[in-house]
């Protein structure tokens, strides 16, 4: 599981450069957050509507399906995580996996070591300490007579580096699959989901204040 991510202060130039994602005209770019959590309002970068371009685009972090009407509130799946392997089959993710697809921008992740009845936060991120993206997939819902988009973000089998921590991580992509990833009729994707090699990762244990969302600085990263 993923359920808690950070990106730190990323520019336009630094995201065209990246991504390829062009600025929106007078909108400033996303803000740095050190402790992204589930329902956050985060950008993603999808395909535009032709399929021509990529963007940018605000989303609420816990995928609707497009086939849901009711209240939000009554929406009760854990849908922050899709497990890379039943994306194809599982009502709440094929649509998107077919159409849909997304990529997550990233400075890092935290992952919690549970040992008995003790909980240890590390953070995960690349050993060059650039940001990444993770394979992500994006639906719209019209809840309420309003269009709600969401995201969620695909998890694998750990690598070893990560196993001992804990037993999924999230499905990280290299630059050069990210056109393979976004575009539906690129080929199957399922090679895209093996783990990230882990002589690319690195981890830390921090301190417990990341347990609380409201704690959102660049102390969270520091190592205890």
């Amino acid at each position: 599981m993923c359920g808690r991510y950070f990106r730190e202060e990323v520019s336009w130039e630094e995201f065209f450069s990246w991504l390829g994602v062009l600025s929106i005209p007078g909108v400033a770019p996303p803000e740095a957050n050190w402790n992204i959590a589930p329902t956050a309002i985060q950008p993603i970068v999808r395909l535009n509507y032709d399929g021509s371009a990529r963007e940018m685009a605000p989303m609420r972090w816990g995928l609707v399906p497009s086939w849901w009407t009711k209240p939000l509130k009554e929406w009760r799946a854990i849908s922050i995580n899709a497990r890379a392997e039943e994306v194809a089959e599982k009502p709440a993710f094929r649509g998107a996996f077919r159409h849909k697809r997304c990529l997550v921008p990233v400075s890092g992740y935290y992952e919690w070591s549970v040992q008995g009845k003790t909980k240890t936060p590390f953070v995960f991120r690349l050993r060059n300490r650039r940001n990444f993206c993770l394979a992500g997939l994006w639906d719209a819902a019209l809840i309420d007579g309003s269009e709600l988009q969401s995201f969620t973000i695909l998890t694998t089998k750990p690598n070893d580096f990560t196993a001992g921590i804990h037993d999924r991580m999230p499905v990280i992509l290299r630059p050069e699959d990210y056109d393979h990833w976004l575009h539906p009729r690129s080929g199957d994707p399922s090679g895209l989901f093996e783990p990230f090699p882990n002589e690319d990762m690195d981890a830390w244990p921090i301190g417990p204040a990341v347990g609380k969302v409201s704690n959102n600085y660049p102390g969270l990263l520091d190592e205890v």
